[in-house]
C-alpha cells in the first residue's frame, strides 16, 4: 500500500468525525483490492456500529480473505455483533449468529445464551445452533485438531466458556435447550463441581438430558469425559451406570483401551463397581468386533468388574477359543484365576495355539490344576521350538532341577534315580555347569556323588575334560572312579589319559584304568558294528 494511501486510511481509522465511516463503507466496493481492504482494516479499527453492521450484511458473499482478517481480531466486532444478536431485526440476529460461528468469537457465547433461552422461535434455535457449533469449534481446538490463530489461549476461553454454560444447565428446567447441554459435557472436566451436583441427584432438572446425552453421544468430548470419570476415585454411579450401558463400537473400543493392560488403581476400584455390561448381555458375540487390543482390555475389563463369575469365565473361554492374538494372549493368563473340570479342558486344548505366548501362559498353570497325566505333556513341551514355552515348561518342572536332584539323590532308588536323571537333564539347560560344579568341589562325597550323576543322567561325554582332570585328584577313591568311569567315554583323550593311569601309584586306579580301556575298545566295537556290516 502506498505510503499517501496508508496515511490516508490511518487518519480515517482515528477521526473523530463520523462522516469518515462513511467514506470507507464505500471504499469497500473500490476496484482496487488494495483501498478495499484498507477500508475493511480502517473500519475493524474504529469499531464502529455501523460499519460493523455493513460488514455483518455483506457477510454471505464476503471473500475468505476478509473472514481471515476479521478473525484474527474479533473483538473488533463483538460488540457489532452482541447488540445485533439480541436486537429485534431478526434477519439481521440469525446473520449475526452465523457470522458469531464464522469469526469464532467466542466472546459472544453468554449473548446465545441468553437468546436461546428467552426465545422459543426462529432467532432461539439459530442462537443454539450457533452457541453448539462454536463449542464445537472450541473443542477441537482444545484438542489440537483445530488452529486457533493468533488469538488468546484456548484454555482461558474455555474456563470462561464452561462458566457461562454452567448458568444454563442449572436454568435447564426453564429453558429445555439440549444444546447446553451437550456443548458443556464438551468441555467441562470430569471433576467439575456441576457436572457432579446434576448426577448425584436424579431430581435434578438436567439430570435426564445430561444421561440421555452421555449414553448417545459420540463426539471426541463426551467420550473423554466419560474415560476420564473412570480415573476418579469419587465418580458418581450414573457416570459409570452410562459406562457400563453404552455399546457403540467407538465408545467401547475407546473404553477398553482406557482400561489398557494394567487398569490404574482407581480405574480397578471404579470397575468393581460395575455389575453389569450392555454389550455382553446378548452373549459373546461382540467381542469379535473388536480390534486387538481392545480384546486384550476386554479381559483386563472383566476380570476387574464385578460380573458374575460365570458371565466373566465366558468372556475368557470365548477370547482364549476365537479371539485376536493380544485377546488369546490376554485370556490364557486370566484362565488361571478359573478352576473346575471346563477350566482344566479348556487349559488343555489352549496347549495346541498356535501362538506360542498363548501356549506358555496356560503352561505354567497346569501343575497347579492337579490334572492327572499332564506330566508328560509338560516335558513335551520343555523341546518346543519356542523359547518363552520352553520357560514355561521348566517352571512347571521345577522339582526336576538338577539342585533338588542333588538333594535326593542318595535317597532315591535306582529305577526313579535313573527316570529322574533323564527328566533333569531334559528340563534343567544349566544342568552341566552344576554337574561340572560338582565334580570340582573341595568335598570328596561331592566329587563322588557328582561321578555317580554323570553317569545316570549320561552326561559323562558333556563333562569328560572335568573327569580326566579327576585322575590327578588328590585322593586315590576319587581318581579309581573317574578312570572307572571314562570307560563310556570313546575320545582319543580318554584314551591317553587312562593308558596313563595304568601307571598310579595306586592299585585301585591301575586296575580300573586297565578295566575301563578295555571296556571302551569293547563299546566303540559294538557302536562301528553296524556301520561294518
Amino acid at each position: 500500500m502506498a505510503e499517501g494511501l496508508e496515511t490516508t486510511f490511518r487518519v480515517l481509522a482515528k477521526t473523530d468525525n463520523e462522516s469518515a465511516v462513511r467514506v470507507l463503507i464505500s471504499a469497500l466496493d473500490s476496484p482496487g483490492a488494495t483501498i478495499r481492504e484498507g477500508a475493511l482494516i480502517a473500519i475493524l479499527t474504529r469499531r464502529s456500529v455501523s460499519g460493523g453492521q455493513e460488514l455483518l450484511r455483506r457477510l454471505d458473499a464476503m471473500p475468505q480473505r476478509w473472514r481471515d482478517i476479521i478473525r484474527e481480531q474479533p473483538n473488533r466486532m463483538t460488540a457489532t455483533l452482541r447488540d445485533t444478536i439480541v436486537g429485534d431485526d431478526l434477519q439481521m440476529s440469525l446473520k449475526a449468529c452465523r457470522a458469531a460461528v464464522v469469526f469464532g468469537d467466542y466472546d459472544l457465547v453468554p449473548s446465545l445464551l441468553t437468546v436461546m433461552e428467552e426465545d422459543t422461535g426462529e432467532k432461539g434455535q439459530a442462537a443454539a445452533k450457533a452457541m453448539l457449533e462454536m463449542i464445537g469449534h472450541l473443542y477441537e481446538e482444545l484438542a489440537g485438531s483445530r488452529e486457533h490463530g493468533r488469538r488468546r489461549d484456548p484454555q482461558s476461553v474455555r474456563q470462561y466458556t464452561v462458566s457461562s454454560l454452567e448458568g444454563s444447565v442449572k436454568r435447564f428446567g426453564r429453558h429445555q435447550r439440549r444444546e447446553v447441554i451437550e456443548a458443556f459435557l464438551l468441555l467441562v472436566a470430569h471433576d467439575n463441581v456441576t457436572l457432579k451436583q446434576v448426577l448425584q441427584n436424579p431430581h435434578h432438572v438436567a439430570f435426564l438430558a445430561t444421561m440421555d446425552v452421555l449414553s448417545k453421544n459420540e463426539s471426541g468430548g463426551v467420550v473423554r469425559l466419560l474415560l476420564g470419570s473412570l480415573s476418579d476415585p469419587h465418580v458418581p454411579s450414573a457416570g459409570l451406570s452410562v459406562i457400563s450401558g453404552r455399546s457403540d463400537p467407538k465408545f467401547v473400543n475407546h473404553l477398553l483401551r482406557k482400561v489398557g493392560h494394567e487398569p490404574s488403581e482407581a480405574v480397578a476400584q471404579n470397575l468393581k463397581r460395575i455389575t453389569s455390561i450392555a454389550w455382553l448381555r446378548d452373549g459373546t458375540g461382540f467381542l469379535q468386533q473388536l480390534d486387538d487390543e481392545a480384546q486384550h482390555g476386554a479381559v483386563q475389563l472383566v476380570m476387574n468388574s464385578g460380573l458374575p463369575r460365570a458371565q466373566v469365565f465366558e468372556v475368557v473361554k470365548y477370547l482364549l477359543l476365537h479371539g485376536k492374538p493380544p485377546g488369546r494372549r490376554a485370556a490364557g493368563k486370566a484362565l488361571a484365576a478359573f478352576a473346575g473340570t471346563e477350566a482344566n479342558v479348556l487349559a488343555l486344548t489352549s496347549l495346541d495355539d498356535p501362538d506360542p505366548q498363548v501356549q506358555a501362559a496356560v503352561a505354567v498353570q497346569l501343575r497347579r490344576r492337579g490334572i492327572p497325566g499332564v506330566l508328560p505333556r509338560l516335558v513335551e513341551l520343555v523341546d518346543s521350538p519356542h523359547q518363552i514355552v520352553r520357560d514355561a515348561a521348566r517352571e512347571c518342572l521345577e522339582e526336576f532341577s538338577f539342585k533338588r536332584f542333588v538333594g535326593a539323590f542318595d535317597i532315591l532308588e535306582d529305577e526313579v534315580r535313573q527316570t529322574t536323571a533323564m527328566l533333569v537333564k531334559k528340563i534343567d539347560p544349566r544342568v552341566v555347569p552344576l554337574l561340572q560344579e560338582e565334580l570340582r568341589s573341595a568335598v570328596r562325597s561331592r566329587r563322588m556323588r557328582g561321578l555317580a550323576m554323570a553317569q545316570a543322567i549320561d552326561l559323562v561325554e558333556q563333562v569328560e575334560e572335568t573327569i580326566i582332570e579327576m585322575l590327578a585328584d588328590g585322593d586315590h577313591l576319587v581318581r579309581s572312579e573317574a578312570a572307572t568311569v571314562l570307560r563310556l567315554c570313546a575320545s582319543e583323550a580318554s584314551r591317553l589319559a587312562l593308558r596313563h593311569a595304568t601307571e598310579d601309584s595306586s592299585h585301585a586306579v591301575r586296575e580300573a584304568a586297565v578295566n575301563s580301556l578295555q571296556t571302551r575298545d569293547a563299546i566303540i566295537e559294538n557302536r562301528n558294528e553296524p556301520a561294518n556290516s
